[in-house]
């Protein structure tokens, strides 16, 4: 979910919902927090009203993809629904914290780490067949990072990498260290091991990041819009994602494929494929719709906004 403002002030939050198999946004919710109860309540109530529109088409949802919102989890599991975390946000949420104790003294080890243990939270959820196997590989860690590469774990009982000397000791970390102590405290928290278990294998919401920059085009967060208004400018915006979300990489005179490097504010580098431009193809089909469809028979759209604007001011409604 994007919300119109950072924090518990924000009045609008859109929830959306996308098909992984195809990336394509196959719903939107545009929630208010007075109708909730508080911003905090927002997500929730745009998933459930997603849910009771697919239930409603008789569409089956086998699994979901989501955050780490602990109501979205409790929920879930009440309806029995599968359900995943997304690996970059929980390797973000942790890389933040192990940061915060690089800066620490006698932590400057954590900084060598910081990448790696990145690397190994999709290591695990790439490689892992069970909630259980990938907690064992992701704890493992643990003890890797000691220079050990055995464990107790039956599940995970050895590393899989080569043993190698390596000729720089002051990488690893120290049996009862500062540091040690203030990393295995975030690796092995007991929320992070719930959701280190439900990272998902598969797919991943990067797509849908995609999507909240593309909307942001379409409802800038320093412009105003009545409610009726932002919700038609979001489906705007997911016919041109939905239009242009399997875009292919452009390729060089020479036969490879053309490459972006871009620079993040953290340092370093990251090459991005550069692909071929955006098309509006929808604007041609909406204006044709309108000349062909609509002026002739006005009626059932203009029922159909009246709807969109009521909507965009019901009452809550909670699914039991």
């Amino acid at each position: 979910m994007r919300a119109d403002s950072p924090g518990h002030s924000a009045k609008f939050g859109r929830y959306s919902l996308m098909n992984l198999e195809n990336n394509s946004v196959i719903d939107i919710q545009l929630v208010q927090s007075s109708e909730v109860g508080g911003s905090p309540k927002m997500e929730i109530e745009g998933l459930r009203r997603s849910l009771r529109l697919l239930w409603s088409k008789g569409v089956t949802v086998d699994l979901i993809i989501t955050d780490r919102h602990p109501q979205i989890q409790k929920f879930l599991q009440k309806k029995k629904i599968t359900h995943y975390c997304d690996v970059w946000r929980l390797q973000n949420s942790i890389s933040k914290r192990l940061a915060k104790v690089a800066k620490d003294k006698d932590c400057e080890v954590v900084k060598k780490w910081q990448r790696g243990i990145s690397n190994h939270a999709f290591w695990c959820a790439t490689s892992s067949s069970s909630g259980p196997e990938r907690v064992a590989k992701w704890t493992s860690v643990v003890n890797h990072m000691q220079d050990i590469h055995v464990h107790d774990n039956p599940l995970f009982p050895r590393c899989q990498h080569p043993v190698r000397l390596s000729s720089d000791r002051n990488k690893w970390f120290q049996p009862g260290s500062k540091a040690l102590f203030k990393v295995e405290k975030i690796l092995t928290n007991k929320k992070v091991l719930t959701d280190v278990a439900q990272l998902s294998s598969q797919y991943q919401t990067s797509f849908l990041d995609a999507f909240h920059n593309v909307a942001l085009r379409f409802t800038p967060r320093n412009v105003v819009f009545p409610p009726g208004e932002r919700l038609c400018r979001l489906y705007l915006a997911a016919m041109h994602f939905n239009e242009n979300s399997s875009r292919i990489q452009v390729g060089t005179t020479a036969g490879n494929w053309r490459n972006a490097t871009h620079f993040p504010k953290k340092g370093g580098h990251t090459l991005e494929p550069v692909k071929t431009p955006p098309t509006q193809r929808y604007v041609h089909n909406l204006i044709s719709d309108v000349f062909e469809e609509i002026v002739p028979h006005p009626q059932p759209y203009l029922k159909r906004i009246q709807e969109i604007q009521l909507s965009c001011h019901r009452p809550s409604t909670v699914l039991h």
